[in-house]
């Protein structure tokens, strides 16, 4: 899963990272992001440097920049925790990924005034005035590019008040992050299939529509197969395939296309190894096409399950149906 965290200076949400990095998080903020343009144009590094860096990028490359350059560095299946969320563009932008929750961490004003003058980072402020003027500037602003704390705030999904000690705030987190973790759901089974279907099509070689299939017998993967050429013929984006290297128009020259389909692929891998298909179920990037389907109903697969629609299917599709295959159609 992946934890956001925003919350106003000296709320505490270092030490939330640090708790979460000690389990295992790996750690990730956004002010880093700015640290590192600062650094190339070897400005001195303030938080009012850090405040127009920011606001710069923004508007320069939409208010969302700084969350979506730190997604392209997040894998799948990882623990991350995100820290220093300003914007609420940057939640829209870190929400896209379904296993994200924002975290708020506050705390009243005198305390955090307290620990950032002892933390002394980066010119905090050293009186409370200072410190409640400076914050003004980051909690609203009219400009979708600024910080925009409280506006930001009221998207997070858990808030954690950290008044007390860091005992105090290590129990509070002990009791909240493990139903958080627990409720992220994997993926079902339809879509842990078909997204292993889309990634062997990506293996595909044929230069107009990369299409792939996988059988699968009592939730086992018994067979694959992506489109291309034959076996031993040269490779389709090698020039194996005169109607595909020729770009011909949908529909036409049929008749010189040799490419097999991906369904026939993977049912006639089967063949080869010995495998029998019968009461399986075949998931597919595109419905099957005519000839496909007849393979599909005179080898005993059971169930058809595809991402999306081919063109000109519609007899196929129906064939299907007369011969008793299960038919469904599962969007990724």
């Amino acid at each position: 899963m992946i934890i956001g965290l925003t919350g106003t200076n000296g709320a505490g949400k270092t030490e939330v990272s640090e708790y979460l990095k000690s389990r295992g998080f790996e750690y990730h903020s956004l002010s880093d992001e700015i640290r590192e343009e600062i650094r190339r144009t070897g400005r001195e590094i303030t938080r009012e440097v850090l405040i127009e860096v920011g606001n710069h990028l923004r508007e320069k490359f939409g208010p969302g920049i700084l969350a979506e350059r730190i997604l392209t560095n997040l894998e799948q299946g990882h623990n991350y925790v995100i820290d220093s969320i300003r914007n609420p563009y940057e939640v829209e932008a870190l929400n896209r990924r379904k296993d994200f929750i924002l975290l708020a961490v506050d705390a009243d004003q005198r305390i955090r005034f307290e620990r950032s003058r002892k933390r002394a980072r980066e010119g905090a402020a050293q009186t409370i005035e200072q410190f409640v003027e400076e914050e003004k500037r980051e909690l609203e602003s009219t400009n979708p590019a600024s910080q925009q704390l409280q506006a930001t705030r009221r998207k997070a999904d858990v808030v954690v008040t950290n008044n007390g000690t860091l005992d105090d705030l290590h129990r509070k987190l002990d009791e909240l992050l493990p139903p958080l973790m627990s409720q992220f759901m994997r993926p079902t089974w339809d879509e842990y299939f078909m997204n292993i279907a889309k990634v062997v099509a990506m293996r595909s070689n044929c230069m107009k529509r990369k299409v792939a299939a996988i059988i699968v017998k009592d939730r086992r993967v018994v067979s694959t197969g992506y489109n291309g050429t034959p076996r031993g013929a040269k490779n389709c984006n090698e020039g194996g395939c005169p109607r595909c290297n020729s770009m011909a128009e949908s529909g036409t020259a049929l008749d010189e296309c040799l490419c097999c389909h991906g369904e026939e692929n993977a049912i006639t891998q089967a063949a080869y190894h010995g495998t029998s298909l019968k009461g399986s179920t075949l998931y597919t990037t595109f419905a099957p096409c005519l000839l496909c389907t007849k393979m599909i109903i005179n080898s005993g697969i059971a169930e058809v399950v595809y991402n999306q629609d081919y063109p000109l299917n519609q007899r196929a599709l129906s064939l299907l149906s007369e011969c008793g295959v299960v038919l469904r159609r599962h969007k990724v």
